[in-house]
C-alpha cells in the first residue's frame, strides 16, 4: 500500500527552533531546521503541505486523568465522544478513570474500555484500574489480573473516592510494585469533608456554604508519601490544589520519595471567588481554592514540584448541573480547553516555555502512566503522534460547539487564546484545520 507524506513547513518545535517536519505513514520521517531549506515534497505518492508559520508543534498530549463515563454513564459521555474531545484538545492518549458502572475493577471491564477506545480510533485509551472492589475501599480489586490483561493497566485509582483506609493503601502500594504500577490517590479525608460544598475560607463563610478545609487534602498526602517511602513504591497524587500540599510534595521529593503529582487547568486558573454566583459549573472536587493556593500550584508546576497537568475531565448530563448548588454534581469538562488555559497562564506569562509544556503535558504523563510510543521527542524515526497549535488564535468557548457530550465547562462564553489546529495519531490526522475528522 502506498503511503502519503505530510510536510509541516516553518513550525516552531518545543526547543524554539523553526523546523520542517515530514510525516510518512505512522512515523516522523525527518525534522530539518527551516534555515537549511525546505524538505523535498516528492513523497511516496501524494504530499500534503501545511504552513506552520506562527504555529507550535508539540508531541501528542497525554492525559493521566480523564473520565469517559462508559460503561454505565453514557448520558454524560461515551468513549467515542470523549475521545473526539481529547483529539480536539491535542491529546493522543488518555487514561480513563475507573468510576464507571460497572466499575473498572476486573480484567473484563478494563478490556471492554480498551476495545471501545480502539473502535473509536481518535486517541489511545488506557484504562485505569480501581484500587478497591467497586470503589468500596474495603478489599483490593484484581490488580494483577488487570495488569496482565490486554489493557496492561499500570495506573490504579479509586478517583472520585479516596483510598481512606491506610492499611488498604499500604497493601495497594505493595502490590503494584510487582508490575511497576502506580497508585493515583484522590487525596481527601472523608471525615473532614462531610457535607462540604466549597473551599473553607472567607468566601464559604460569606456564602453560608459548608467549607472544605485544605487540611483534608494535605493530611492524606502526608500519610501517603510516608507509606510510599515505607514500602518503596510509586505514588501519584491527583489534582493537587493547596499550598500545603505543594509543601508536602516538595519535602517528599527532596527526601527521595517516589511521588509524582498533577494539577488541573481549573485549579491553575480559578479561585473560590468564582463560587459567589452559586453557578454549579464551578462546583468541583477538590474545590476551587484561594488566590494564594492558585499562586502556589502555578509556581510548583513551573519549578517541577508538580509534574504534570491533567484535566480531570468530568462530564455530567445537563440536569446534574442545571440545579441548585447543594444538589449539583462535582466536576468540570476540560479536554478541549486545557492547552489554551496553560498557554494563557503559563506560557504567555513567561513562567514556562514550550519545552516545559511538552514536559508536563506529554513527556512526564507518558512516563508516569507507562504509555509506550507517546510522550516522545519530535525527531526522525519517532511515532507521528503530534499536535499543531496556534498560540495566538482567539476563540470563544461555546458548550454546544464542543465535542464532549456534556456542557459543564467552566469556560462557557469565555474567550481563550490558543487553538489546536491539527492532531495526528500514528500519522493519521484526527483533527484537521481545527475540526475533528468524522
Amino acid at each position: 500500500m502506498s503511503q502519503t507524506r505530510t510536510v509541516i513547513v516553518g513550525v516552531q518545535v518545543p526547543d524554539g527552533t523553526r523546523c520542517d517536519i515530514a510525516i510518512v505513514g505512522e512515523t516522523i520521517e525527518a525534522v530539518t531546521p527551516t534555515a537549511k531549506g525546505p524538505l523535498p515534497t516528492e513523497g511516496p505518492e501524494a504530499t500534503t503541505t501545511i504552513d506552520g508559520t506562527g504555529l507550535v508543534a508539540l508531541p501528542g498530549l497525554v492525559d493521566l486523568h480523564t473520565h469517559l463515563r462508559e460503561p454505565g454513564g453514557e448520558d454524560a459521555e461515551t468513549v467515542l465522544s470523549g475521545s473526539r474531545a481529547a483529539a480536539a484538545g491535542g491529546y493522543t492518549a488518555v487514561h480513563a478513570m475507573a468510576n464507571t458502572f460497572p466499575v473498572q475493577d476486573t480484567a473484563g471491564v478494563v478490556e471492554q474500555v480498551l476495545r471501545l477506545g480502539e473502535a473509536a480510533g481518535y486517541v489511545d485509551v488506557r484504562p485505569v484500574g480501581a484500587v478497591s472492589v467497586a470503589l468500596g475501599g474495603e478489599r483490593l480489586a484484581e490488580l494483577a489480573a488487570m495488569a496482565r490483561s490486554a489493557a496492561k493497566v499500570r495506573v490504579f485509582s479509586d478517583d472520585g473516592m479516596p483510598v481512606a483506609d491506610p492499611v488498604l493503601m499500604r497493601r495497594a502500594l505493595e502490590y503494584v510494585k510487582t508490575f511497576d504500577g502506580v497508585v493515583a490517590q484522590h487525596a481527601q479525608e472523608p471525615r473532614l469533608t462531610e457535607g462540604a460544598m466549597m473551599h473553607e475560607g472567607i468566601v464559604s463563610a460569606s456564602l453560608g456554604l459548608t467549607g472544605w478545609p485544605a487540611v483534608a487534602e494535605e493530611s492524606i498526602i502526608a500519610r501517603d508519601v510516608l507509606l510510599a517511602e515505607h514500602v518503596r513504591s510509586r505514588l501519584h497524587v491527583c489534582h493537587v490544589s493547596t499550598r500545603g500540599s505543594v509543601e508536602i510534595l516538595r519535602w517528599a521529593k527532596n527526601r527521595g520519595i517516589d511521588v509524582t503529582a498533577e494539577v488541573t487547568p481549573h485549579h491553575l486558573a480559578l479561585t473560590d471567588e468564582s463560587v459567589r454566583g452559586y453557578d454549579p459549573r464551578f462546583k468541583v472536587n477538590p474545590p476551587l481554592r484561594s488566590p494564594d493556593d492558585v499562586t502556589a500550584v502555578r509556581e510548583a508546576l513551573a519549578d517541577g514540584t508538580i509534574d504534570v497537568v491533567a484535566t480531570d475531565h468530568a462530564p455530567h448530563p445537563p440536569e446534574a448541573k442545571d440545579c441548585e448548588w447543594a444538589q449539583a454534581a462535582f466536576g468540570m469538562t476540560g479536554l478541549e480547553t486545557a492547552l489554551a488555559v496553560v498557554n494563557e497562564l503559563m506560557v504567555q506569562s513567561g513562567a514556562m516555555t514550550w519545552e516545559d509544556v511538552a514536559r508536563v503535558m506529554s513527556y512526564r504523563p507518558a512516563v508516569i502512566g507507562r504509555v509506550e510510543n507517546h510522550g516522545r521527542p519530535i525527531a526522525a524515526g519517532e511515532p507521528a503522534n503530534l499536535t499543531l497549535f496556534d498560540p495566538a488564535r482567539r476563540w470563544t468557548v461555546q458548550p454546544d460547539g464542543l465535542e464532549t457530550a456534556s456542557p459543564n465547562t467552566p469556560w462557557a462564553g469565555r474567550e481563550l487564546t490558543g487553538k489546536v489546529l491539527w492532531t495526528w495519531l500514528r500519522g493519521k490526522p484526527t483533527v484537521q484545520e481545527g475540526k475533528v475528522i468524522p
